[in-house]
Formats: C-alpha cells, structure tokens, sequence
C-alpha cells in the first residue's frame, strides 16, 4: 500500500512537472506564433489535458493558440457629406464703360446725407453712357434738416446752385434726423409736435430755394430700415417730404416698396434692376450694396430724364443718312421698314396699278360659276339618271359631227 501510494504520487509529480514544462513552452512559443499570425494566443490550462479537445467549449474548430472568439468587425457608417451652400452664379453682366463726357454735359447735382452718396454712385452707372449729363455728388454724409449746425442745408443751397450750375437737382436726406433738435432756445424731442412743425419748414425752406432758382427738383424718399422702430420714424418722414417737394414745385419719388416684402416690411434681398435676385441692403440694415444703390437711381432715373428732356433710355445713335428722303428716322430705331403707298406704284418698278389696263365692267370680274353639275363629278349627288345630262361643249359638238 505503502508503495503503491508513492507511486502515485511520483505520477502526480512527473505530471505537474510535465504541465511546467509545457507551460513555459507555451508562454515561449506564443510570442513567435503570434508574430508569425498576427494573432492573440491564450495559455494552455490543466483543463485542456483531461477534456478532449473537440467537446471543449473553447474549441471552435481552429488552432488551439487561436483565439476563441471571432473579432468583431467594426462597421463604419458612412459619413454624410458635409452639406456646402454653394451660391448660384450669379449671372455675369456685361461691364458698362463709361463714355467721355462732352465740355457741354449737363451737371445733375445729388445733394443729402450718406444715403445719398450711395444715390450718386448709383446715378453714375445709369447715366455712364450719356456723354451729355455728369453727375455730381455734393452729398454731406453726417448732415440733415435737425443738425443745422453740421450743414445748413436751406442756407447753403442757393450759393451751391450758383458754383455748379446744376441742370437739376436729386435730393435724399432723413436718416440721420431721428434726434432731438434745437428750436429757439429748447430743445425738442423728436417727432414731437414742436420738432414736426420745425422739421417741416426747413424741408419746405430747402425746396423753395431750389424752385426760385428754377432747377428741376427730384426728391427721394427714406427706404425702411431693418429696425422697425426707424422705419416706422421714416415713414412719417416721408409725409413731410412729399409735402414739401410737390410744394416747391419738384417731383417726390417714393422707393419704399423696391427695398420690402408684400407686407411693406424690410428686406435685405430682392429683385434688381434686371428682376435678378440680389442682396440690396448691407448686414447693418441701413447702408445699401451696389445692386441697391443701382436700383435707388432706377427710381430716380425715370422723372430726372423726363424733367431734362431725354429719351427713357440710351439708345444708339440716330442714322446719318434717312432712308428715304419722305421717310423720317426715328431715334434708336434701327431696323425700320418703308412703308409702300398705294398711290405710289413706281415702288413696284410698274407705272399703274395691278389691273389698271384692263377695261372690264365689275360684273364681268366675278367668277362664272356652273349652273348645273357635269354627270359623274364627285360633287354630283343626284339619285338615279338624270332627265337631262349636262355634256360638255366640245363632246356635243363632236357627237354632232358624227
């Protein structure tokens, strides 16, 4: 007993020896496997000594140093294309080039406050190929009818008239008078019933200086503004500068709607000149961008060309050389037809009219027409034979001969 109990213990031993051994062997070989593979390798345990292989819930048909589980794949979900505002391209405008302007050009003088220089440089661009009308920006960009003492307006015009010698004047001013102002010696808070009454008679003072001039006067109106506040304070300012233009003789032009919405509301982009999308106001809600400036002066244009007398647009040049010496050429007109009168048959390389030589009573000129239907014609509708059969001439007469 004693002897077969150290037995067993010896096979104990040589088996744990066994299991080191192996073991070791193992953490030895795994790097050189793992290397080899690229793949992660577990340690063998006693385990995997006394279970078979094949029912072990580790085995799953592969290389015992391979690892027991699949690894996941990661699936990465495709990335939305990051969304870009790509502007549509806007339409590329033919470069308008100015003309020379003749010795002898008329001067239309814009004067007002910042807004009104954005009216001269738009006036610029519509009139750059009209050599006969200069435009002339004499605007004060901090000035207006309550700062009297910035730039007096009704007291400097008539000496600025006699410098420049306008053929007309563009006035836009307002923005700039949303302050108190000083009547007498007090102060009144803006549109106020005394600051209204103050604030009228300079705009009417302004307008009668220029009509005892005799200068075509064009008034343009306050646009709204992004603030709702200043456009509500504009619109009321409007009011006192109709009165005060058609008082004194001059045209008012009111632009409110070409710069907002259905409801009379501000806007930032809109139709331009061409009816194209554009952004007409600048971020701050006030100041204009070149398409806005251009379409302000599309409004002042049309009544400043009809106070100086030209045509609605440049047009080119009339024809030296009429066509005809009974035919005038119409200005801008290019590609006219002369018209033919009747009683002028020379025209047509004849002497007389078509006909005129035949002698003919009215009543010989109209068709013969067949009284009676040619037998077997599409157009004969009769049922059954005829009495009578209509025979051409030619065929009785050869019948007869027979």
């Amino acid at each position: 007993m004693r002897r077969q109990g150290t037995t067993l213990i010896s096979r104990f031993a040589a088996l744990l020896l066994i299991l080191a051994t192996v073991t070791v062997g193992a953490e030895v070989v795994a790097p050189s496997l793992a290397n080899a593979q690229d793949r992660v390798v577990r340690r063998l345990s006693l385990f995997d000594f006394f279970v078979p292989r094949r029912l072990s819930p580790r085995y799953d048909g592969r290389n015992d140093l391979a690892p027991t589980t699949r690894p996941r794949k990661v699936v990465s979900k495709p990335r939305k294309p990051k969304t870009r505002l790509v502007r549509a391209a806007a339409a590329t405008e033919p470069e308008i080039v100015p003309v020379e302007k003749r010795p002898d050009a008329r001067t239309v003088m814009v004067i007002g406050d910042f807004l009104a220089s954005g009216l001269a440089e738009g006036l610029e661009v519509r009139f750059a190929q009209n050599a006969g009308i200069r435009i002339l920006d004499r605007a004060k960009g901090s000035s207006g009818f309550v700062r009297d003492d910035v730039f007096d307006w009704p007291g400097e015009i008539a000496s600025m008239i006699d410098v420049e010698k306008p053929a007309a004047i563009v006035v836009m001013m307002g923005s700039n008078d949303r302050q108190q102002m000083q009547v007498a010696d007090k102060r009144e808070a803006a549109r106020s019933d005394g600051w209204t009454k103050a604030y009228g008679e300079r705009t009417v003072a302004l307008a009668e200086a220029i009509e005892t001039k005799k200068i075509p006067l064009v008034w343009v109106s306050m646009p709204p503004f992004k603030s709702t506040k200043m456009s509500s304070d504009m619109l009321a300012l409007n009011d006192v500068y109709k009165i005060a233009a058609e008082g004194g003789g001059g045209q008012f032009v009111d632009i409110w709607d070409g710069f907002a919405d259905e409801n009379g509301v501000f806007v930032s982009t809109g139709p331009d000149v061409n009816g194209q999308p554009a952004r007409l106001r600048a971020g701050d809600g006030i100041n204009f961008t070149s398409a806005g400036k251009v379409k302000i002066a599309f409004f002042a244009e049309k009544p400043l060309r009809k106070l100086l007398g030209l045509p609605a647009e440049d047009g080119p040049p009339a024809l030296a050389v009429p066509l005809s010496p009974n035919v005038p050429v119409m200005p801008g007109v290019t590609n006219r037809t002369e018209p033919i009168a009747l009683s002028d048959p020379a025209l047509d390389g004849a002497t007389e009219l078509l006909g005129a030589s035949i002698d003919r009573k009215p009543a010989d000129r109209l068709p013969q027409l067949e009284t009676a239907t040619p037998v077997g014609r599409a157009d004969n509708f009769m049922v059954g034979a005829p009495a009578t059969a209509v025979v051409p001439a030619d065929e009785a007469t050869s019948a007869v001969g027979r």
